[in-house]
């Protein structure tokens, strides 16, 4: 049994990552300020003894009373349409909201994990992306406020493991989907089955023919915890290398709702990267891990979830 602080803990990710702890004995302090986070998702752990909530901006100076086995720094807008509409907060969440959870993992003894992203590799030239490659980013466009948030917090996760011995985990999270969602927090899978469900045209950004690969949230957080329990630092990638264009999204979306909709198209965001595909090699040999739910089941899963919120909270 270990005590683990998860900031970020009240959003999509870091919720279902409190769940997985608090299921298999550990202790979870969870910390969010709610700007992108919900209290609905951490609801149901109201009253477990195993479970704390803390709202508190990471970004200013994180305290935690007594014992702390192990830091999961999770806190980050991560949607386009969040990063976007919060360019500044996301900078310093990347920033100072990780040597924040650095300083209090170094101040404990305790393990440290950061989740990073594959929007570090940018709009790739490498295809599909392995650890070893740099990225392609653009620094000063839109984007890249995410994208150099969570190159720093890697190269700062790094610094601490060298110069203050902290025991790190960088874990790269490719496209992740599932039941809390935000409805419309502009990511494709959640914008997709809701419009569908709305009885609105399905936008598609461009020409549909990007990609980007899928890994379904109970996939993504055993492949985090098997990071975390290993020997391994990182970066490791942990996505679904099924790779599938944006158009073929849309019609298995639409198949899985039973759902005819019209299409639309519009203009390509600047800097969208045109291809997505995780290797994940070294989750296979080094961490025993791989995606086990297929697409088709994983959409539906989650239109589920959105059907049972009412059409009226979409």
């Amino acid at each position: 049994m270990a005590r683990v602080v998860i900031t970020g803990g009240a959003g999509f990710l870091g919720s279902h990552l409190c769940d997985a702890l608090i299921a298999r004995g550990d202790e979870v302090v969870a910390i969010d300020n709610l700007i992108t986070g919900s209290v609905d998702n951490i609801a149901h752990l109201f009253g477990n003894d195993q479970f704390t909530y803390v709202n508190h901006d990471v970004s200013e100076y994180i305290w935690v009373p007594g014992d702390v086995d192990i830091v999961m720094h999770f806190a980050s807008p991560a949607s386009p349409i969040d990063y976007l509409e919060k360019p500044i907060q996301t900078l310093k969440v990347g920033s100072l909201g990780t040597h924040n959870s650095l300083g209090l993992a170094t101040a404990k003894g305790a393990k440290f994990m950061i989740a990073s992203t594959s929007e570090v590799y940018g709009d790739p030239q490498v295809h599909p992306q392995t650890e070893e490659y740099w990225g392609h980013v653009n620094p000063v466009g839109p984007r890249g406020v995410y994208d150099e948030a969570k190159r720093f917090s890697e190269a700062m996760t790094m610094a601490y493991h060298r110069y203050h011995n902290v025991p790190v985990r960088i874990v790269r999270i490719f496209n992740t989907y599932g039941p809390r969602m935000r409805a419309r927090d502009g990511r494709v899978v959640s914008n997709f089955i809701v419009q569908a469900l709305r009885g609105e045209p399905i936008t598609i950004y461009g020409d549909g023919s990007q990609t980007r690969s899928f890994c379904y949230v109970e996939d993504e957080v055993r492949g985090f915890l098997a990071l975390l329990d290993s020997e391994q630092i990182g970066p490791i990638n942990i996505g679904n290398p099924g790779e599938f264009t944006i158009s073929e999204l849309a019609e298995l979306v639409l198949e899985v709702l039973n759902i005819e909709s019209e299409v639309v198209y519009q203009n390509l965001p600047v800097d969208d990267p045109a291809q997505r595909k995780p290797d994940i090699t070294k989750a296979r040999e080094l961490l025993g891990w791989e995606p086990k739910v297929q697409l088709r089941e994983g959409l539906q899963r989650t239109a589920e979830y959105f059907q049972s919120l009412g059409i009226e909270n979409l």
